[in-house]
């Protein structure tokens, strides 16, 4: 880290404690609309506006909008008449409702699920357990139950997903040449981002999203056009149901959700379904921890997360690659991809 002289270590914990609180602006300005009003009007807007057309306090919305300056996702500008604010390149693109790369989904579940969640992290740690029995008075023993504790929820949380595989979906199938396959099964597809990147990534390629039946209605109904005939869906529980044979099969983000049984039972239907040969694989999409675990800053994050929201944790390349191997796997390879979920590929 460098010599107490290099580092300015006050200022440092100054910044982590009120990492929150920054957090919490981005939410709530995404909440209350603030970037997509700044969109739709096309021109930069007086926080008294702003406040008008979005029912709040002037006194507040003039903080929030300030406090988005300092982040960097709004610019303001000062004229004779008071200053004026406008949405950065940043705000258009990823907090905008309306923009195909848009994050507010996954901004929103954040702040409405994973934020509950997170007031309980000193009892999560304590318990070693998840916290949902505190956090929403429902059963924490099965953490998709509790996930998809209502149909609102569910959406929120598919929705979510979305977001994220609308920014880092093609990083992670063009880490290796998948062209091979043709015939995917991607399990706990959810909403459908990720197989919608792969066969607009792989054109030769259908893609199956093997997923729980609600969640397969939801996908069908709301997230996957029905012109796309390339990819089909399958309702079951992939650990409790079987699953059918493919060539390709992708787990993304599946796997971080359990402990290591859970992965290896997996792991080993998965194994026993696949094609034969090099003809038959698994992709695992998930972020990668330091081989030492020193980082990155965002896996050691997202492993908190899994302790308070799921029974799993997030892995190093190795302890993916041993669970791959024990499951028969073989030829395991490991690419990052230099963005926040990396890939490892295993063949039959």
């Amino acid at each position: 880290m460098g010599s107490p002289e290099d580092l300015d270590y006050p200022q440092i914990i100054l910044q982590y404690s009120s990492g929150f609180l920054v957090s919490k602006v981005m939410f709530t300005a995404c909440e209350l609309g603030v970037f997509d009003l700044l969109l739709e009007s096309g021109e930069p807007l007086s926080s008294d506006a702003i406040a008008a057309c979005l029912g709040t306090s002037t006194t507040g919305m003039e903080r929030l909008l300030d406090a988005c300056v300092g982040m960097k996702l709004l610019a303001v500008e000062l004229t004779p008449e008071g200053a004026l604010y406008r949405n950065t390149e940043i705000a258009n693109i990823y907090l905008t409702k309306s923009s195909p790369k848009s994050q507010y989904h996954i901004m929103m579940y954040y702040s409405n699920t994973v934020y509950v969640c997170w007031h309980y992290l000193a009892d999560a740690v304590s318990e070693g357990r998840n916290q949902y029995e505190r956090a929403f008075g429902i059963s924490s023993e099965d953490p998709f139950g509790a996930m998809y504790r209502s149909e609102e929820e569910m959406l929120k949380f598919m929705a979510g997903q979305n977001s994220v595989w609308s920014i880092c979906g093609r990083d992670v199938l063009a880490a290796f040449d998948l062209s091979p396959f043709r015939q995917v099964y991607d399990l706990g597809g959810g909403g459908g981002a990720l197989a919608r990147a792969c066969v607009s990534l792989y054109p030769n390629s259908t893609v199956t999203i093997y997923d729980l039946p609600k969640v397969v209605q939801v996908a069908r109904e709301q997230f996957v056009p029905p012109e796309e005939h390339r990819i089909a869906f399958h309702e079951g529980d992939f650990f409790n149901d079987s699953i059918p044979e493919a060539e390709l099969y992708i787990l993304s983000k599946i796997l971080h959700d359990w402990d290591d049984g859970k992965c290896r039972e997996l792991l080993v239907k998965v194994h026993k379904a696949c094609k034969p040969g090099r003809s038959g694989g698994v992709l695992l999409v998930e972020s990668l921890l330091n081989e030492d675990r020193s980082g990155p800053l965002e896996t050691q994050l997202y492993s908190m997360n899994m302790l308070v929201q799921t029974e799993g944790k997030e892995r190093t390349a190795a302890e993916y690659s041993k669970l791959l191997e024990a499951a028969g796997f073989g030829e395991i390879q490991v690419r990052r991809t230099g963005k926040i979920y990396d890939a490892v590929l295993g063949r039959k």
